[in-house]
């Protein structure tokens, strides 16, 4: 039986009837259609569905749709304001923390999370923050070097 589940996405209120076994993923892109959150796995172990959740990255194929009643989501489409790219997004772009794109929108959600709780985070801070974000394309070293260039403006927008 469907539950109605209101809910805060990018600062926008949406209420949607989900079934009990729908994920938070599947509400996004498929009821909400902010597909830029991407399903990798669906078991959690990728991280390509990362948003942010209540202020923490979670994966959001592991989170239930009705879990998400009152909660405020935050996904990639709500990191570029007034058709402007955000300051993380263009450091991923300079520092080439991008090739397919595919674990992008996971990864760039995971640094904000970061971000959003600390500022100025050590490299080492940045890496446990990521490890839950799997790329093949990059090594890594530039998604780190993009996270540490905003880290050292400040790390907010």
């Amino acid at each position: 039986m469907k539950r109605i589940v209101r809910l805060k996405v990018n600062g926008e209120e949406y209420a949607a009837a989900v079934e009990p076994d729908k994920t938070l993923l599947w509400l996004l892109r498929e009821e909400l259609n902010l597909t830029g959150t991407k399903e990798g796995c669906g078991a959690g172990e990728c991280g390509a569905c990362t948003v942010i959740f209540n202020g923490k990255a979670v994966n959001s194929c592991l989170v239930l749709a009705v879990e998400a009643e009152g909660a405020e989501v935050y996904t990639i489409e709500g990191e570029a304001r007034d058709g402007r790219l955000s300051e993380l997004q263009k450091a991923f772009i300079e520092h080439n923390a991008l090739q397919c794109g595919f674990c992008t929108p996971g990864m760039v959600m995971a640094a904000r999370a970061l971000l959003n709780q600390n500022p100025h985070p050590t490299e080492e801070e940045i890496k446990d923050a990521m490890e839950g974000n799997l790329c093949r394309c990059t090594g890594y070293v530039p998604i780190i070097e993009a996270i540490k260039d905003v880290a050292a403006k400040g790390g907010q927008e």
